[in-house]
C-alpha cells in the first residue's frame, strides 16, 4: 500500500531530515543520524531465507529506541520483520506493500524519535504524543 516516495514524503517531512544514501541506498537522517533507510535483500540475506518466502516489495529499515522496542514492534505490526544479520541490532524491517499511511509515519516518527538529538525533539512535542 505505501511505497518509496510515500516513504520518502513522511520522513523528508519530519523536522530537520536530510536525505542521504547507506551502502548506495536512500537513508533519511536527523541532525545527521540515520534513522530509516532501504534495505534491499544482498545475496547472502536471500540465501538465508532458503526455502522460507522472500517478503515481496520494497522495504524500509527502521531505527527502534532499544532491543525491546524492537520485539514489541515485531510483535504488533505484522508487516514488521526482521533477518538473522539484524539480530541484535535495533532495527526492524518494514515491507511498504503492506503498510498503510498511518503506521508508516507512526513507524518513521517513532524511528526519528530515537536519533533526534534532545534538543531537535524537544523542539517538536507535538511528535511525543
Amino acid at each position: 500500500m505505501a511505497t518509496i516516495d510515500d516513504a520518502a514524503r513522511a520522513a523528508a517531512a519530519l523536522p530537520e531530515v536530510t536525505e542521504a544514501t547507506t551502502f548506495r541506498n536512500r537513508a533519511w537522517a536527523v541532525s545527521g543520524r540515520v534513522f530509516t533507510w532501504l534495505r534491499p535483500f544482498t545475496k547472502a540475506d536471500l540465501r538465508r531465507f532458503e526455502d522460507d518466502p522472500v517478503p515481496a516489495g520494497p522495504i524500509l529499515a527502521v531505527v527502534v529506541d532499544d532491543l525491546g522496542e524492537k520485539e514489541a514492534v515485531l510483535a504488533a505490526r505484522p508487516e514488521a520483520f526482521t533477518i538473522p544479520h539484524l539480530d541484535g541490532v535495533p532495527v526492524a524491517l518494514v515491507r511498504l506493500d503492506v503498510t498503510d499511511a498511518a503506521a508508516l509515519r507512526e513507524l518513521l516518527v517513532d524511528a526519528w524519535l530515537a536519533k533526534a538529538p534532545r534538543r531537535v525533539a524537544a523542539a517538536h512535542p507535538e511528535l511525543l504524543a
